[in-house]
Protein backbone atom coordinates (compact mmCIF):
# COMPACT_ATOMS: atom_id res chain seq x y z
CA UNK A 1 0.00 0.00 0.00
CA UNK A 2 1.59 3.78 -1.11
CA UNK A 3 1.65 6.23 1.73
CA UNK A 4 -1.03 7.81 3.37
CA UNK A 5 -1.91 11.36 1.26
CA UNK A 6 -4.84 12.84 0.02
CA UNK A 7 -5.50 12.81 -3.36
CA UNK A 8 -7.01 15.62 -6.12
CA UNK A 9 -10.49 14.71 -7.97
CA UNK A 10 -8.84 14.15 -10.60
CA UNK A 11 -7.02 10.92 -9.29
CA UNK A 12 -10.35 9.88 -7.45
CA UNK A 13 -12.14 9.33 -10.88
CA UNK A 14 -9.16 7.33 -11.67
CA UNK A 15 -9.37 5.24 -8.58
CA UNK A 16 -13.33 4.72 -8.96
CA UNK A 17 -13.09 4.12 -13.09
CA UNK A 18 -10.14 1.44 -12.04
CA UNK A 19 -12.04 -0.42 -9.64
CA UNK A 20 -15.65 -0.54 -11.10
CA UNK A 21 -13.82 -2.21 -14.41
CA UNK A 22 -14.69 -5.42 -15.82
CA UNK A 23 -13.06 -8.29 -13.42
CA UNK A 24 -11.02 -5.72 -11.69
CA UNK A 25 -11.30 -6.61 -7.85
CA UNK A 26 -9.57 -5.09 -4.59
CA UNK A 27 -6.60 -7.82 -5.20
CA UNK A 28 -6.24 -6.68 -8.85
CA UNK A 29 -6.11 -3.06 -8.37
CA UNK A 30 -3.43 -3.06 -6.08
CA UNK A 31 -1.37 -5.30 -8.02
CA UNK A 32 -1.89 -2.69 -11.04
CA UNK A 33 -1.18 0.51 -8.74
CA UNK A 34 2.02 -1.12 -7.93
CA UNK A 35 2.81 -2.10 -11.10
CA UNK A 36 2.21 0.71 -13.03
CA UNK A 37 2.52 4.16 -10.54
CA UNK A 38 -0.54 5.64 -11.28
CA UNK A 39 -4.61 4.38 -11.17
CA UNK A 40 -4.46 6.19 -14.92
CA UNK A 41 -1.53 4.54 -16.31
CA UNK A 42 -3.24 0.92 -15.29
CA UNK A 43 -6.60 2.09 -16.78
CA UNK A 44 -4.42 2.62 -20.19
CA UNK A 45 -2.50 -0.83 -20.01
CA UNK A 46 -5.84 -2.63 -19.03
CA UNK A 47 -7.00 -3.52 -22.65
CA UNK A 48 -3.23 -5.06 -23.61
CA UNK A 49 -3.30 -7.20 -20.33
CA UNK A 50 -6.31 -8.82 -21.09
CA UNK A 51 -5.76 -9.86 -24.19
CA UNK A 52 -2.83 -11.52 -23.64
CA UNK A 53 -5.01 -13.73 -20.94
CA UNK A 54 -6.86 -14.91 -23.65
CA UNK A 55 -9.35 -12.08 -23.95
CA UNK A 56 -11.22 -11.79 -27.29
CA UNK A 57 -13.92 -9.11 -26.58
CA UNK A 58 -12.09 -5.86 -25.56
CA UNK A 59 -12.39 -5.09 -21.71
CA UNK A 60 -14.96 -2.90 -20.33
CA UNK A 61 -13.45 -0.02 -18.90
CA UNK A 62 -15.66 2.10 -16.17
CA UNK A 63 -16.80 5.55 -18.79
CA UNK A 64 -15.48 8.71 -17.59
CA UNK A 65 -19.07 9.74 -17.42
CA UNK A 66 -20.29 6.87 -15.63
CA UNK A 67 -17.34 7.65 -12.78
CA UNK A 68 -18.59 11.77 -12.69
CA UNK A 69 -21.91 10.75 -12.08
CA UNK A 70 -21.15 8.07 -9.43
CA UNK A 71 -19.07 11.10 -7.69
CA UNK A 72 -21.94 13.68 -8.25
CA UNK A 73 -24.53 11.10 -6.47
CA UNK A 74 -22.94 10.55 -4.02
CA UNK A 75 -22.00 13.89 -2.64
CA UNK A 76 -25.61 14.82 -3.69
CA UNK A 77 -26.93 12.13 -1.20
CA UNK A 78 -24.68 13.76 1.55
CA UNK A 79 -21.42 11.40 1.67
CA UNK A 80 -18.19 10.91 0.23
CA UNK A 81 -15.86 8.41 -1.31
CA UNK A 82 -12.83 7.55 0.72
CA UNK A 83 -9.50 6.11 -1.29
CA UNK A 84 -7.22 4.05 0.22
CA UNK A 85 -4.56 5.93 0.89
CA UNK A 86 -6.23 8.46 2.31
CA UNK A 87 -6.33 9.33 6.14
CA UNK A 88 -9.72 9.16 6.83
CA UNK A 89 -9.81 5.61 5.52
CA UNK A 90 -10.12 3.02 8.49
CA UNK A 91 -6.46 1.87 8.94
CA UNK A 92 -6.90 -1.70 10.26
CA UNK A 93 -9.09 -2.03 7.33
CA UNK A 94 -6.11 -0.84 5.11
CA UNK A 95 -3.66 -3.76 6.20
CA UNK A 96 -6.15 -6.66 4.89
CA UNK A 97 -5.45 -8.59 1.96
CA UNK A 98 -8.00 -7.37 -0.09
CA UNK A 99 -9.45 -3.59 1.32
CA UNK A 100 -11.63 -2.21 -0.80
CA UNK A 101 -9.91 0.73 -2.85
CA UNK A 102 -12.98 3.19 -2.56
CA UNK A 103 -15.69 2.86 0.16
CA UNK A 104 -18.44 5.18 -0.07
CA UNK A 105 -19.22 6.77 3.51
CA UNK A 106 -22.39 8.17 5.22
CA UNK A 107 -21.85 10.28 8.69
CA UNK A 108 -18.98 10.65 10.84
CA UNK A 109 -15.21 9.62 9.07
CA UNK A 110 -13.65 9.85 12.42
CA UNK A 111 -15.62 7.05 14.12
CA UNK A 112 -13.34 4.84 11.28
CA UNK A 113 -10.20 5.13 12.91
CA UNK A 114 -11.26 4.86 16.69
CA UNK A 115 -11.05 1.24 18.37
CA UNK A 116 -13.71 -0.88 16.91
CA UNK A 117 -15.31 -4.27 18.18
CA UNK A 118 -17.77 -6.01 15.29
CA UNK A 119 -21.05 -7.85 17.21
CA UNK A 120 -22.55 -10.24 14.73
CA UNK A 121 -25.05 -12.56 14.73
CA UNK A 122 -28.09 -14.78 13.79
CA UNK A 123 -31.03 -12.14 11.58
CA UNK A 124 -33.52 -14.51 13.39
CA UNK A 125 -31.73 -14.48 16.90
CA UNK A 126 -33.41 -15.33 19.92
CA UNK A 127 -34.96 -12.78 22.85
CA UNK A 128 -32.36 -13.34 25.00
CA UNK A 129 -29.73 -13.56 22.79
CA UNK A 130 -30.64 -9.86 21.55
CA UNK A 131 -31.03 -8.69 25.10
CA UNK A 132 -27.57 -9.97 25.37
CA UNK A 133 -26.19 -8.17 22.37
CA UNK A 134 -27.40 -4.85 23.34
CA UNK A 135 -26.26 -5.31 26.83
CA UNK A 136 -22.62 -5.68 25.71
CA UNK A 137 -22.39 -3.36 22.98
CA UNK A 138 -23.87 -0.54 25.53
CA UNK A 139 -21.30 -1.53 27.83
CA UNK A 140 -18.57 -1.62 25.24
CA UNK A 141 -19.93 1.69 23.95
CA UNK A 142 -20.05 3.46 27.23
CA UNK A 143 -16.48 2.63 27.74
CA UNK A 144 -15.52 4.37 24.32
CA UNK A 145 -15.24 1.48 21.83
CA UNK A 146 -17.27 1.89 18.52
CA UNK A 147 -19.82 -0.89 17.51
CA UNK A 148 -19.65 -2.11 13.74
CA UNK A 149 -22.05 -4.41 12.82
CA UNK A 150 -23.84 -5.41 9.51
CA UNK A 151 -27.17 -3.34 9.58
CA UNK A 152 -28.83 -6.49 9.81
CA UNK A 153 -32.18 -7.56 11.18
CA UNK A 154 -31.47 -9.51 15.09
CA UNK A 155 -28.40 -8.95 16.38
CA UNK A 156 -26.77 -6.52 14.15
CA UNK A 157 -29.68 -4.12 14.82
CA UNK A 158 -29.75 -4.77 18.46
CA UNK A 159 -25.82 -3.76 19.02
CA UNK A 160 -26.45 -0.85 16.67
CA UNK A 161 -29.47 0.37 18.99
CA UNK A 162 -27.57 -0.17 21.89
CA UNK A 163 -24.30 1.94 20.53
CA UNK A 164 -25.99 4.92 19.09
CA UNK A 165 -24.89 7.14 21.75
CA UNK A 166 -21.34 6.33 21.59
CA UNK A 167 -20.79 5.94 18.21
CA UNK A 168 -21.88 2.62 15.73
CA UNK A 169 -20.63 1.98 12.32
CA UNK A 170 -22.99 -0.21 9.62
CA UNK A 171 -21.39 -1.91 6.45
CA UNK A 172 -23.39 -2.60 4.06
CA UNK A 173 -23.64 -5.24 1.21
CA UNK A 174 -25.26 -2.89 -1.10
CA UNK A 175 -25.17 0.68 -1.55
CA UNK A 176 -24.97 3.13 1.10
CA UNK A 177 -27.58 4.64 0.16
CA UNK A 178 -29.99 1.21 0.10
CA UNK A 179 -31.66 0.26 3.23
CA UNK A 180 -31.74 -3.73 3.96
CA UNK A 181 -33.46 -5.27 5.42
CA UNK A 182 -36.79 -2.16 4.44
CA UNK A 183 -37.34 -2.47 8.02
CA UNK A 184 -33.90 -1.30 9.34
CA UNK A 185 -34.37 1.79 7.04
CA UNK A 186 -34.56 4.62 10.31
CA UNK A 187 -32.30 2.49 12.04
CA UNK A 188 -29.85 3.46 8.70
CA UNK A 189 -31.11 6.62 8.56
CA UNK A 190 -29.93 7.63 12.48
CA UNK A 191 -26.87 6.31 11.23
CA UNK A 192 -26.14 7.98 8.87
CA UNK A 193 -26.76 11.32 11.65
CA UNK A 194 -25.19 9.89 14.73
CA UNK A 195 -22.91 7.36 13.66
CA UNK A 196 -21.41 5.65 9.85
CA UNK A 197 -22.38 3.73 7.56
CA UNK A 198 -20.04 2.73 4.86
CA UNK A 199 -20.33 0.43 1.47
CA UNK A 200 -18.02 -0.78 -1.11
CA UNK A 201 -20.80 -0.99 -3.79
CA UNK A 202 -21.64 1.78 -6.01
CA UNK A 203 -24.62 3.79 -4.72
CA UNK A 204 -27.92 2.61 -5.65
CA UNK A 205 -26.66 -1.15 -5.53
CA UNK A 206 -29.25 -3.64 -4.69
CA UNK A 207 -27.72 -6.34 -2.12
CA UNK A 208 -27.31 -9.99 -3.38
CA UNK A 209 -25.97 -12.61 -1.73
CA UNK A 210 -23.07 -12.61 -3.33
CA UNK A 211 -21.87 -8.95 -1.94
CA UNK A 212 -22.85 -10.18 1.75
CA UNK A 213 -19.08 -12.11 2.22
CA UNK A 214 -17.56 -9.03 0.83
CA UNK A 215 -19.39 -7.08 3.08
CA UNK A 216 -18.29 -9.63 5.93
CA UNK A 217 -14.69 -9.03 5.75
CA UNK A 218 -15.04 -5.40 5.88
CA UNK A 219 -16.98 -5.66 9.57
CA UNK A 220 -13.91 -7.85 10.56
CA UNK A 221 -11.32 -5.93 9.03
CA UNK A 222 -12.49 -2.62 10.73
CA UNK A 223 -12.33 -4.37 14.12
CA UNK A 224 -9.63 -5.21 16.79
CA UNK A 225 -12.35 -7.87 17.45
CA UNK A 226 -15.78 -9.44 16.62
CA UNK A 227 -18.03 -11.11 18.78
CA UNK A 228 -20.48 -13.75 17.37
CA UNK A 229 -23.87 -13.71 19.52
CA UNK A 230 -25.60 -16.48 18.04
CA UNK A 231 -24.89 -18.53 14.75
CA UNK A 232 -25.82 -21.56 13.12
CA UNK A 233 -23.32 -23.88 11.49
CA UNK A 234 -23.74 -22.32 8.25
CA UNK A 235 -24.10 -18.69 9.09
CA UNK A 236 -22.40 -15.73 7.67
CA UNK A 237 -21.88 -14.63 10.88
CA UNK A 238 -19.25 -18.05 10.85
CA UNK A 239 -18.03 -16.28 8.25
CA UNK A 240 -17.03 -13.28 9.65
CA UNK A 241 -15.52 -14.88 12.02
CA UNK A 242 -12.95 -17.10 9.83
CA UNK A 243 -12.43 -13.76 8.24
CA UNK A 244 -11.20 -12.28 11.43
CA UNK A 245 -8.66 -14.69 12.04
CA UNK A 246 -7.70 -14.57 8.59
CA UNK A 247 -7.10 -11.02 9.10
CA UNK A 248 -5.40 -11.30 12.53
CA UNK A 249 -8.47 -10.40 14.44
CA UNK A 250 -9.45 -11.45 17.93
CA UNK A 251 -12.44 -13.50 17.94
CA UNK A 252 -15.02 -13.62 20.57
CA UNK A 253 -18.29 -15.96 21.10
CA UNK A 254 -21.09 -16.06 23.68
CA UNK A 255 -22.12 -19.78 24.39
CA UNK A 256 -25.77 -21.15 24.27
CA UNK A 257 -27.74 -24.10 24.93
CA UNK A 258 -26.94 -27.08 23.19
CA UNK A 259 -30.48 -27.58 22.51
CA UNK A 260 -30.94 -24.35 20.21
CA UNK A 261 -28.92 -24.89 16.57
CA UNK A 262 -28.78 -21.01 17.23
CA UNK A 263 -25.56 -22.06 19.35
CA UNK A 264 -23.95 -24.48 17.48
CA UNK A 265 -21.95 -22.41 15.54
CA UNK A 266 -21.04 -19.75 18.54
CA UNK A 267 -20.23 -22.90 20.98
CA UNK A 268 -18.18 -24.33 18.00
CA UNK A 269 -16.31 -21.34 17.99
CA UNK A 270 -15.15 -22.06 21.89
CA UNK A 271 -14.38 -25.39 21.16
CA UNK A 272 -11.64 -24.24 18.63
CA UNK A 273 -10.53 -21.34 20.07
CA UNK A 274 -12.07 -18.03 20.29
CA UNK A 275 -12.47 -16.45 23.92
CA UNK A 276 -15.50 -17.70 25.52
CA UNK A 277 -17.55 -14.11 26.05
CA UNK A 278 -20.89 -13.95 28.83
CA UNK A 279 -20.30 -10.10 29.45
CA UNK A 280 -18.43 -7.23 28.17
CA UNK A 281 -15.77 -7.71 30.27
CA UNK A 282 -14.70 -10.37 28.89
CA UNK A 283 -13.99 -8.31 25.87
CA UNK A 284 -12.74 -4.87 27.76
CA UNK A 285 -10.01 -7.27 29.25
CA UNK A 286 -9.01 -8.36 25.70
CA UNK A 287 -9.05 -4.68 24.42
CA UNK A 288 -5.71 -3.35 25.82
CA UNK A 289 -3.47 -6.01 24.10
CA UNK A 290 -5.50 -5.80 21.00
CA UNK A 291 -4.84 -1.63 20.90
CA UNK A 292 -1.35 -2.67 21.09
CA UNK A 293 -1.00 -5.57 17.94
CA UNK A 294 0.90 -4.02 15.25
CA UNK A 295 -0.36 -3.74 11.89
CA UNK A 296 0.94 -5.47 9.25
CA UNK A 297 1.06 -5.45 5.57
CA UNK A 298 -0.72 -8.28 4.15
CA UNK A 299 0.88 -11.74 3.05
CA UNK A 300 2.87 -12.88 0.43
CA UNK A 301 1.71 -13.38 -2.38
CA UNK A 302 0.36 -9.63 -2.78
CA UNK A 303 4.22 -9.02 -4.03
CA UNK A 304 4.87 -5.68 -5.01
CA UNK A 305 6.12 -5.01 -9.06
CA UNK A 306 9.03 -3.53 -8.64
CA UNK A 307 10.70 -1.92 -11.61
CA UNK A 308 13.79 -4.52 -11.69
CA UNK A 309 11.78 -7.30 -11.52
CA UNK A 310 9.38 -6.94 -14.00
CA UNK A 311 9.31 -10.31 -16.46
CA UNK A 312 10.21 -10.46 -19.98
CA UNK A 313 7.50 -11.57 -22.44
CA UNK A 314 9.80 -14.50 -23.18
CA UNK A 315 9.48 -15.38 -19.93
CA UNK A 316 5.73 -15.58 -19.40
CA UNK A 317 5.21 -17.71 -22.77
CA UNK A 318 7.19 -20.03 -21.29
CA UNK A 319 5.43 -19.87 -17.82
CA UNK A 320 1.86 -19.55 -19.62
CA UNK A 321 0.89 -22.86 -20.69
CA UNK A 322 2.86 -24.09 -17.00
CA UNK A 323 0.83 -22.56 -14.91
CA UNK A 324 -2.92 -23.05 -16.69
CA UNK A 325 -2.33 -26.59 -16.41
CA UNK A 326 -2.24 -26.30 -12.56
CA UNK A 327 -5.38 -24.29 -12.32
CA UNK A 328 -9.15 -26.04 -12.11
CA UNK A 329 -12.29 -25.32 -10.86
CA UNK A 330 -11.56 -26.05 -7.21
CA UNK A 331 -9.81 -23.01 -5.83
CA UNK A 332 -6.03 -23.64 -5.06
CA UNK A 333 -3.38 -21.67 -2.89
CA UNK A 334 -1.23 -19.17 -5.09
CA UNK A 335 1.46 -19.89 -3.02
CA UNK A 336 0.64 -23.49 -3.92
CA UNK A 337 1.24 -22.31 -8.03
CA UNK A 338 4.59 -20.47 -7.16
CA UNK A 339 5.78 -23.38 -5.39
CA UNK A 340 5.12 -25.52 -7.89
CA UNK A 341 6.34 -23.85 -10.75
CA UNK A 342 9.11 -22.75 -8.88
CA UNK A 343 9.26 -19.31 -11.43
CA UNK A 344 9.63 -15.31 -10.02
CA UNK A 345 7.16 -14.37 -8.05
CA UNK A 346 6.27 -11.21 -10.42
CA UNK A 347 6.05 -13.07 -13.55
CA UNK A 348 3.32 -16.18 -11.90
CA UNK A 349 1.37 -12.60 -10.55
CA UNK A 350 1.86 -11.10 -13.91
CA UNK A 351 -0.03 -13.98 -15.60
CA UNK A 352 -2.81 -14.48 -13.08
CA UNK A 353 -3.53 -10.32 -13.19
CA UNK A 354 -3.45 -11.00 -16.95
CA UNK A 355 -5.96 -13.97 -16.86
CA UNK A 356 -7.95 -12.59 -14.32
CA UNK A 357 -8.39 -9.22 -16.20
CA UNK A 358 -9.41 -11.74 -19.33
CA UNK A 359 -12.21 -12.95 -17.08
CA UNK A 360 -10.85 -16.80 -16.93
CA UNK A 361 -9.97 -17.13 -13.47
CA UNK A 362 -11.91 -15.91 -10.35
CA UNK A 363 -9.93 -15.08 -6.81
CA UNK A 364 -11.08 -16.55 -3.85
CA UNK A 365 -10.73 -15.38 -0.30
CA UNK A 366 -7.28 -17.20 1.54
CA UNK A 367 -5.54 -16.11 -1.82
CA UNK A 368 -6.83 -19.34 -3.64
CA UNK A 369 -7.77 -18.86 -7.56
CA UNK A 370 -9.38 -21.07 -9.92
CA UNK A 371 -9.89 -21.48 -13.58
CA UNK A 372 -13.27 -20.44 -15.07
CA UNK A 373 -15.17 -22.90 -17.21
Amino acid sequence: MEQIREISAEERLDWLRLIRSENVGPITFFQLLDRFGTAKKALDALPELARKGGRKRPIRIFPVAAAKKEMSDVKAFGGHLIAACEPDYPARLRHIPDPPPVISLMGHAALLNKDIVAIVGARNSSAVAQKMARAIAAELSGAGLVIASGLARGIDAAAHQAALQGGTIGVVGGGVDYPYPRENAALQRELYERGAVIAEQPLGTVPQARHFPRRNRIISGLSLGVLVVEASPKSGSLITARLALEQGREVFAMPGSPMDPRARGTNNLIRNGATLTESAEDILNAVAALRDRPLREPDQPLLPFTEPAQPEEAELEEIRPRLLSLLSPTPVEIDEILRLLDCPPPAVLTILLELELAGRIERHFGNRVSIVE
